[in-house]
């Protein structure tokens, strides 16, 4: 049978055929319009090879006149969409919600409230700047008052920048009652380093924008929102909700994971395991962060949503880079160092927003667990091995606690256990951490793909595997891997290792079945949200 050549092309275009994201494109297929809707609903009559004026010889056998339509009823009011929007967007809440409002700025000054769509958006989640030297591209802005920072506390704004050398700008600070914004200059932290890449104009940077916001008498305590400009009595182009969350108790441990960029993986089933696993092990949270994901990954993350032990943020790149899922996800794959870049974004969002949550934030990709070795959880880990053992080391704490990397590769299960299904006994087969238990007997070197426990107190900025800004010096405590470990779950090395990898780690591989201590809580957790969400085959 002879293919279509758009078919052809079809699969052999990775780019093709992909669902795009949220309704930034729609993709109608041009046979599926047609002049007359009823066209493909009434039978028609033989063809009459007559004049042109021939009446049908047929009449509809369907009471098409007659017939109901299935549509959505169950309309939104505005105030229901404005809610949903205040979770992802960085706008004010001023501009939309009539309990709050806008700075009654004075006549006298230079500069004035920026209008909602005088604001210059940006691929859905960001705001612009351009200078006469540079574009910035605006993600977040929260409030930094911890001791550290001093007596004047700070705005602080997540932002790319097209320079390596930012020009001189500006914040303009709004406050709820005040009648002029409160004007500072702003500095930069470059939330990169040079030597990694990327490093010339033109390529979007990652920087934390500081701006000083002392208190004065007559407005509130802190600023609702900032803008940054060019020069102090340019009209803003920009304007981002300040973000001060503050629980009424802070928690201990929260985990942060990059944008997830799964178009055609369905890791539902072990994204379950992970949550659950991570969860036991005293993860109060989970903030996740969206780029593109497999639909039963998305049903995974909303089911946790409204149990409330997972966040999820929508997340697009800046600037002119590609958001086509497909498109932005062979980008990502072929330009590793703009990837990189990219990610602090999402984990510098979570620092920042977690300040006062939580003791202590992980950044983990969905294939790492830390793993104590003697203790139950996280908090009995620190507080009665890590905090002890460092303190003896030197007395003071740390702004971040490593530990190291171990591999559980999927081909470390060798002999006899790869002939059955599974590979344990009494464990289900889709448990897959639980049944690698085969992992490499050499860690990875000392501080190379570590993950850390990061002090919200101490840090600045945040890397993937280690701090890059901190207050005073970025210290470190290496956890010992007789204590705790990274187990990394992956189906080979990771690229820079993959030619060592044969020999430094999948030729000598021991079994630790350290997992098992939460076997049983483990099935049960996941066997019944997998029961829920309707996930096991009838």
């Amino acid at each position: 049978m002879s293919t279509h050549p758009n078919e052809t092309y079809v699969q052999k275009n990775p780019f093709l055929g992909v669902p795009a994201q949220r309704a930034l494109l729609q993709k109608v297929q041009q046979e599926s319009i047609i002049a007359d809707p009823f066209t493909n609903m009434i039978p028609q009559g033989p063809t009459v090879a007559s004049s042109p004026s021939s009446a049908p010889t047929s009449t509809p056998s369907i009471g098409v006149m007659n017939r109901d339509v299935k549509i959505d009823k169950d309309s939104k009011n505005i105030d229901d969409i404005l809610t949903q929007l205040k979770e992802v967007s960085n706008i004010p809440y001023a501009y939309w919600d009539p309990k709050i409002a806008k700075p009654p700025i004075a006549a006298k000054s230079c500069v004035k409230y920026p209008p909602l769509y005088d604001l210059q958006f940006n691929n859905l989640y960001w705001q612009k700047l351009d200078t006469n030297n540079g574009s910035f591209y605006i993600y977040g802005a929260y409030l930094d008052r911890r001791q550290r920072v001093g007596k004047v506390p700070l705005v602080r704004v997540l932002s790319m920048i097209d320079r390596i050398k930012p020009p001189t700008i500006y914040c303009l600070q709004w406050y709820e009652n005040a009648s002029m914004p409160v004007v500072s200059l702003a500095s930069f932290t470059y939330a990169w380093y040079s030597k990694w890449g990327n490093y010339k104009d033109g390529f979007l940077q990652p920087f934390i924008i500081s701006c000083p916001s002392p208190s004065q008498k007559g407005r509130s305590l802190y600023p609702s929102s900032v803008s940054l400009v060019e020069r102090q009595c340019t009209p803003p182009t920009n304007n981002i909700r300040v973000i001060h969350n503050v629980p009424e108790v802070k928690q201990d441990f929260a985990v942060c994971v990059k944008g997830l960029d799964f178009l055609k993986d369905d890791l539902s089933v072990r994204l379950i395991e992970w949550v659950e696993l991570l969860n036991i092990l005293g993860a109060k949270k989970i903030f996740f962060y969206e780029l593109e994901v497999h639909p039963n990954i998305s049903k995974v993350l909303k089911h946790y949503v409204s149990k409330g032990l997972v966040d999820n943020t929508p997340l697009t790149l800046p600037g002119d880079m590609p958001n086509l899922p497909a498109l932005r996800h062979q980008f990502l794959k072929q330009r590793m160092n703009h990837k990189r870049q990219n990610e602090l974004i999402p984990y510098n969002d979570c620092l920042y927003r977690n300040l006062y949550s939580y003791d202590y934030l992980a950044l983990l990709d969905i294939d790492e667990v830390i793993m104590p070795i003697n203790h139950v959880d996280w908090a009995s880990l620190m507080k009665e091995a890590i905090q002890p053992l460092s303190l003896k080391e030197h007395n003071y704490s740390r702004a971040s606690y490593n530990f190291r990397n171990v591999y559980f590769m999927d081909d470390m299960i060798k002999g006899e256990e790869m002939k059955h299904e599974a590979h344990e006994v009494g464990i289900p087969p889709y448990m897959h951490m639980l049944q690698h238990v085969y992992r490499a007997k050499n860690f990875t070197k000392p501080h190379a793909y570590v993950k850390c426990f990061h002090d919200t107190q101490r840090v600045v900025s945040l890397h993937n595997h280690f701090p890059l800004n901190c207050f005073g010096s970025c210290t470190t405590f290496s956890v010992p891997p007789e204590i705790a470990q990274l187990q990394h779950y992956r189906k080979d090395c990771v690229g820079s290792l993959k030619k060592s990898c044969e020999s430094e780690f999948k030729s000598s591989t021991i079994r630790d079945t350290t997992i098992w201590r939460y076997k049983d809580e483990l099935i049960t957790r996941v066997s019944t949200t997998l029961q829920i969400l309707g996930f096991f085959a009838s």
